[in-house]
């Protein structure tokens, strides 16, 4: 596209904790952490109700982001586990898959500090907000499939491998912009938009959204504006976005947890007619021009503008699906030897079908890839790092 992308709007500095059972078995040992008490809904207001939270979704082998009392509940639990201290947020990672593919990126952010200062590579700029350094770390939770906790009355085992991510982060709350916002939107060729999910003020988040599209008066024409849906901390407040936003959003993003939590119920990722059923479903809540599914085995765009997404789509499919083998240091190198390993045959088939069902649908099939200790974390951010990346080639070789 030739002009700068805008990523935002806002980023976070992430504890990443390393599982270990064995730490677990302990932690639910000196708790007494029962089965029964397990539960994805409950206030998390210390150590041991974060635990029971964690316990809950890695029995559904579900992925969540939730919100946490405060920032002293995440130090404390992390206090037990081995840890990496990594930079998050959708815009941020996805800034960061971009780096890594060589393209350059302008970050929104509303916090700053050391972490941030030191982690960001020097080809990712930024505009921010914050008059000061401040640090309410994310804790991120990935746990592999068998993933096995041992309680008193029994034990958990995960189905799947996913994520979690639990927070309290006032500066995120806040999302309060940058002066300088609209002045880096005239000359952007993408404006991705997220973060909008950890804010719990009505009345603040209406006001953000309306400065937000003041400051998006300022974007090109060709501009693309490509919005990333979350685990809403208040799950109203996405109808909220999305009355604001809709018009403006060229391509609306979402991940299988996400997409059954708008419907209210489970979808069976590879039953053509279950698919179809729920995709018509959440584009009749979400009517945007191109509506972005991606899960575990298949991305799917529906919408009267989805059938010119398909190579960006492509290429988030690749990229999500490299860092998933190989983590943090990917490479352009290593998405291109993961374009040549399999695909997931029930995902290439339902991608076929629900094409073949679903007028002006476009999809693309996952890759099978059996890895040890994959990295589940920053999948979704590295999905939208993906797309954009083929948008913007897309474009360059029109």
């Amino acid at each position: 596209m030739g002009r700068t992308l805008v990523l935002g709007l806002g980023g976070t500095v992430d504890y990443e904790l390393k599982w270990d059972s064995s730490v677990f078995d302990r932690l639910a040992h000196a708790h007494g952490v029962r089965r029964h008490e397990l539960t994805t809904t409950a206030p998390i207001t210390d150590e041991r109700s974060l635990l029971v939270a964690v316990l809950a979704f890695v029995a559904s082998g579900t992925g969540a982001e939730r919100f946490v009392a405060s920032s002293e509940v995440i130090e404390d639990f992390v206090s037990h586990f081995e840890h990496a201290i990594t930079l998050g947020g959708t815009g941020v990672r996805a800034g960061l898959v971009l780096d890594a593919l060589g393209i350059p990126s302008v970050q929104h952010l509303v916090s700053i500090d050391d972490n941030v200062r030191r982690l960001l590579p020097d080809t990712i700029s930024y505009i921010c907000s914050a008059t000061e350094d401040t640090l309410d770390p994310h804790l991120i939770v990935q746990y592999p499939v068998g993933a096995h906790v041992r309680l008193a009355d029994g034990d958990v085992l995960s189905p799947a491998p996913n994520r979690l991510i639990f927070a309290n982060d006032p500066p995120n709350r806040r999302m309060l912009l940058a002066t300088d916002l609209p002045t880096t939107l005239a000359d952007a060729g993408v404006f991705l938009v997220s973060g909008f999910n950890t804010m719990q003020d009505h009345d603040l988040l209406e006001l953000r959204l309306a400065e937000v599209q003041g400051a998006m008066r300022s974007l090109p024409d060709d501009a693309l504006v490509y919005y990333e849906d979350a685990g809403f901390y208040t799950r109203d407040f996405a109808d909220t976005v999305r009355r604001h936003l809709l018009p403006q959003i060229h391509v609306y993003g979402m991940n299988e947890d996400e997409l059954q939590e708008y419907l209210g119920r489970a979808v069976n990722l590879l039953d053509t007619d279950d698919v179809i059923r729920a995709l018509r479903a959440v584009h009749a809540i979400i009517p945007a021009r191109a509506l972005v599914v991606h899960t575990r085995y298949w991305a799917i765009a529906i919408g009267p503008d989805a059938a010119r997404h398909g190579a960006a789509l492509d290429s988030a499919v690749r990229v999500a699906a490299t860092r998933y083998r190989v983590g943090d240091g990917l490479t352009a190198a290593d998405v291109d030897d993961t374009d040549a390993m399999p695909r997931h045959g029930g995902g290439e088939a339902l991608v076929a079908a629900v094409e073949a069902g679903l007028p002006g649908s476009v999809g693309v099939a996952a890759f099978s890839l059996d890895v040890a200790t994959p990295t589940t974390v920053g999948l979704g951010d590295t999905f939208v790092g993906g797309f954009l990346a083929g948008a913007v080639r897309s474009k360059e070789n029109v």
